[in-house]
């Protein structure tokens, strides 16, 4: 085809010899993408979304805590706990006060609809961590989710 303005490998490319599919990012990304389909089925559509889960979570254990706190205590980036924290209050899930102690600390409470909503989706996202860890032999999963565990805590070591 004359005009061809593709490319193919040559023999001994790098970049032609890297295999997507055993690449742990790429393969990260696949777990987390089909993780949320996994959530979304069983939670719903119209429910928490999985962060917004993980944050009215991490602030019900944690009442008081900071966003400071609560963006080390999630992962989740400082300026999407800004906007994600501003909406769900907005929405009436959480309260945001300033601290006794510090002035310039907001400190973050679940209200009753965000516990009622929390417990609302507990259930499906427990069905859907088992279907994520169902295709693993039991006795391979608690290895699995310390493994994981090990990596996070090791990258973020790393910064």
């Amino acid at each position: 085809m004359s005009g061809d303005k593709t490319t193919h490998p040559a023999a001994g490319d790098v970049l032609g010899g890297f295999n997507l599919q055993d690449a742990p990012g790429h393969l990260l990304r696949r777990c987390q993408q089909l993780a949320v389909d996994l959530y979304t089925a069983e939670v719903g559509s119209n429910g928490l979304t999985p962060r917004q889960f993980a944050l009215l979570l991490a602030i019900y254990q944690n009442s008081g805590i900071s966003q400071v706190d609560l963006v080390r205590q999630t992962g989740i980036d400082r300026s999407t706990v800004a906007e994600m924290v501003a909406r769900l209050i907005k929405r009436g899930l959480l309260v945001r006060q300033r601290t006794e102690t510090d002035r310039r600390t907001n400190a973050l409470a679940v209200t009753p609809e965000g516990e009622k909503q929390l417990r609302a989706a507990q259930p499906g996202v427990m069905r859907a961590q088992d279907r994520i860890l169902d295709p693993l032999p039991a006795p391979k999963r608690a290895e699995f989710i310390a493994l994981l565990r090990q990596l996070v805590e090791n990258l973020e070591q790393r910064g």
